[in-house]
């Protein structure tokens, strides 16, 4: 029997993948055996020495998702230097905190411009490559504000809910023409963007309590969910946004 979870041979586009999240599900991808285009505004040069340790292909396609212009050129380069698209994950992103009150529009742009502008349009860049090729695979990354309000993120709130409806209307259009679109959503991870939150005693004891898991997740909890919904184990999961968050939105 044939392992439905095996990628061997897909090619992966990993947005933001340098650290975090994305490195944890670029090379999740990549040991189930995807060849991966690790991309972000940061040479990615840890995830691809790690992916190609495993035995694939990896390359670096330094863009900048703060606006759309290079969407185009990312599918174009994966094509070339990797031989095709089979797979999209869109988790760059980015996080402004202030009181909505005192928010700014600049804040507002920035967030709403990287997290739901630009994940439209690589999600219809390489739309395009997979309609003409009669299948493949978009995973959005959601978030735990896809479902709640938050505190001090508004513009964050509201581009990952959009992320969440996205990928709904994306998965209703093209599931007939042989693409899933699903979502991740994951819970309170330890990277980067949740340095302040660990760092501050009170509102990390507080999120630790409420978590069933009893524990931050680590960017490597992912990488199951990504690999499921990357492979043909799940053909038949349409517009789903799946929650990785140690039980969160069950307590």
């Amino acid at each position: 029997m044939t392992n439905p979870f095996d990628l061997t041979g897909k090619v992966a586009i990993v947005t933001g993948a340098n650290t975090g999240i994305g490195q944890g599900i670029a090379l999740a991808l990549a040991q189930a055996g995807a060849s991966i285009a690790a991309v972000g505004r940061s040479a990615a040069s840890e995830t691809v020495e790690k992916a190609r340790a495993l035995g694939v292909k990896a390359e670096i396609i330094s863009a900048d998702l703060s606006t759309i212009e290079p969407v185009g050129r990312i599918v174009d380069e994966t094509v070339e230097k990797l031989g095709g698209l089979d797979i999209l994950v869109n988790n760059a992103g980015i996080i402004r905190r202030n009181d909505s009150l005192d928010f700014s529009e600049e804040d507002w742009d920035a967030v709403i411009d990287t997290n739901l502008k630009s994940t439209f349009f690589l999600c219809q860049a390489a739309g395009r490559h997979m309609v003409a090729q009669g299948r493949g695979k978009i995973i959005n990354i959601a978030s735990m504000l896809s479902f709640q309000g938050g505190i001090r993120v508004p513009s964050y709130t509201a581009s990952k809910s959009g992320v969440a409806g996205l990928t709904k209307l994306l998965a209703c259009e093209w599931a007939s023409k042989g693409i899933n679109v699903n979502a991740i959503a994951p819970g309170y991870i330890a990277t980067n963007n949740t340095t302040a939150l660990q760092a501050d005693e009170t509102r990390n004891r507080q999120i630790v309590e409420r978590i069933p898991a009893a524990r931050w997740g680590e960017p490597g909890d992912l990488g199951g969910a990504a690999v499921f919904l990357a492979s043909s184990a799940s053909d038949y999961v349409q517009g789903h946004v799946l929650a990785v968050d140690g039980g969160w939105l069950a307590r």
